[in-house]
């Protein structure tokens, strides 16, 4: 370029020889090309994800228009054997998709055993609706998800009711939104003192609950849950429906609630949750510690009534923690009776 311009501004091909140091020749040979220098291009190494790039937009391509995150990727290549950095994968998927700033959300801590936040999130609508029941506890972060094809009240309880069993007791209080299956008037009976469901009322008293809901116009209330219905599509419902997609089949209600236990129990609450830096799993044996105790009914805590006869005794579970001298006395005092 410097050739080229002392040429046009009129310097002879030997002064510019000796401005640049350089031979004569050399300056010739430049003034021959186009006037552009011509730069040779350095060889581009083999990288480590080249065998797992068809692999990849495959993948984008099934998965489109969602996105699946890196991480999820990174994790099925390692299978398929890949062994570079998860770095060189987010590079490689940074040229397919330009990375989107994320607003900063301010999130409200709650003590262990406090609060459960609930909310149903829609995966598809149409003539084939698919929605998930999703439950996410306060401190620990841990979740829980259920699916069905409607967003009714039995949908709200059955989840509800999975959730306590799921996470081993009940939180003092739950968090909605304002769902007209959950609050059918707002302010019913005066300033926070609202028109509940009678089936979400009969529920809370079981269980012992305290229900309340989000305030109107109050963004990111329910940060957690929500912030968890995001994580849910991209790293588990994505996923699944790109595999689906792969084969000719579609997301379904049976097929959803197949894989999500697995993937809440190894990869959804076993990893380090982005805001605590802990394992929602870990933190859920404090929450444990606090929770309210589940009600005795059938199909959880179940007792078994004392019953003499001839033929058998039948002892509660609960009354084998006693000292053996106890069921001598009781055994003596039932044949006596029966005698």
């Amino acid at each position: 370029m410097t050739i080229s311009i002392l040429n046009k501004q009129g310097m002879p091909i030997k002064a510019i020889a000796r401005e640049l140091g350089i031979s004569k020749n050399t300056v010739k040979q430049y003034l021959k090309k186009s006037g552009k220098p011509v730069y040779s291009t350095r060889p581009q190494r083999p990288s480590k994800l080249d065998p797992f790039k068809p692999y990849l937009k495959r993948r984008i391509e099934d998965a489109a228009p969602d996105w699946i995150p890196a991480s999820v990727l990174f994790d099925e290549i390692i299978d398929q054997g890949y062994r570079g950095k998860i770095r060189i994968l987010r590079s490689y998927l940074a040229q397919l998709k330009p990375q989107k700033p994320l607003d900063p959300i301010v999130r409200f801590e709650t003590p262990p055993g406090q609060q459960m936040q609930v909310d149903f999130t829609t995966i598809r609508r149409g003539k084939y609706p698919l929605k998930a029941f999703v439950a996410t506890l306060g401190y620990a972060r841990a979740s829980y998800v259920r699916f069905f094809d409607h967003e009714r009240t039995e949908a709200w309880i059955e989840g509800m009711i999975g959730a306590f069993e799921s996470f081993g007791g009940v939180p003092h209080e739950l968090l909605f939104d304002n769902a007209k299956t959950i609050m059918t008037e707002r302010d019913a009976y005066g300033e926070g003192h609202h028109h509940w469901n009678t089936d979400l009322l009969n529920l809370a008293e079981t269980y012992s609950f305290k229900p309340k809901v989000c305030r109107p116009y109050r963004a990111k209330t329910k940060g957690k849950v929500e912030r968890f219905n995001h994580y849910l599509n991209n790293s588990f419902i994505v996923p699944l429906k790109a595999t689906l997609n792969g084969v000719g089949l579609q997301l379904d209600v049976t097929t959803v609630n197949t894989k999500i236990d697995p993937w809440l129990v190894n990869t959804a609450n076993a990893r380090v949750h982005q805001t605590t830096q802990s394992i929602p799993n870990l933190r859920l044996q404090e929450e444990q510690a606090i929770f309210l105790l589940l009600p005795l009914h059938n199909g959880n805590r179940k007792v078994t009534p004392l019953a003499i006869n001839e033929e058998s005794l039948v002892m509660p579970f609960e009354s084998l923690q006693h000292p053996l001298s106890n069921y001598d006395q009781l055994l003596e005092r039932c044949n006596e009776l029966t005698i």
